[in-house]
């Protein structure tokens, strides 16, 4: 039996079709990214890492972010791969303590073990030597800044609190990130599930105004373009 030949225009509407969904397809799956980045800001989460981290890193890299991850050094030690999956994702690793605590309600002693043993669990762990260090809930003084200066570290904190710590819902982390500026840091949380699910949010607000995520320098303690 003999095939019928199929129209040419019916050949033509087909692969048009078929063009057509391909170009929508690959157009959902790549991450939005401003043309131009005008200006970088700091993406940073806290208390890592933790059962979370996976989604949380997944969630990064589908939308082309990177971050600064702020572990806590007994976390760390306990979960390394996480660490490495860390570093993997193209994330940076700081300095965060090693359990969490009010550091200027302790001695001089006990903040140096605090961050001297939180520096070599995350070398350990493979997340490199860390540069930048952040004090617990936002807290120092000038015996804190002293210790961390001790170990080549430089103190970061925020300019934008994202309040993912205190039940904050996707819509105000999304509003929250808004409001950052060329050069500033937005303070959120390995843990929180309304964090994961603000990443795309995130990420197209910053592509819409030509912002990209940045690392942060030592020197300035700022965003700045990644090298």
């Amino acid at each position: 039996m003999r095939t019928r030949p199929v129209p040419a225009v019916a050949v033509v509407t087909a692969v048009a079709a078929a063009l057509t969904l391909t170009t929508v397809t690959a157009s959902a799956a790549e991450p939005v990214r401003p043309a131009a980045c005008t200006g970088y800001v700091g993406l940073t989460f806290d208390d890592g890492p933790s059962g979370n981290t996976t989604k949380l890193l997944d969630a990064l890299r589908r939308n082309g972010l990177r971050a600064t991850m702020f572990n806590v050094g007994q976390s760390a030690a306990a979960n390394p791969s996480l660490v490495r999956a860390q570093v993997a994702a193209g994330m940076w690793v700081g300095n965060h303590s090693y359990t969490h605590p009010h550091l200027t309600r302790l001695s001089q002693a006990q903040i140096d073990s605090e961050i001297s043993r939180t520096q070599q669990a995350v070398a350990n762990a493979g997340g490199g030597t860390p540069k930048l260090f952040r004090p617990p809930y936002g807290e120092t003084n000038a015996t804190v800044k002293s210790v961390a200066a001790r170990y080549g570290l430089t103190e970061i904190i925020w300019h934008v609190d994202s309040q993912d710590w205190n039940g904050a819902s996707t819509d105000a982390i999304v509003q929250s990130a808004a409001r950052l500026t060329n050069g500033q840091i937005i303070l959120m949380h390995d843990g929180p599930a309304n964090t994961v699910a603000a990443i795309p949010r995130i990420a197209q607000g910053l592509a819409s105004r030509g912002l990209c995520a940045g690392t942060i320098s030592p020197q300035t303690g700022r965003a700045v373009a990644p090298t």
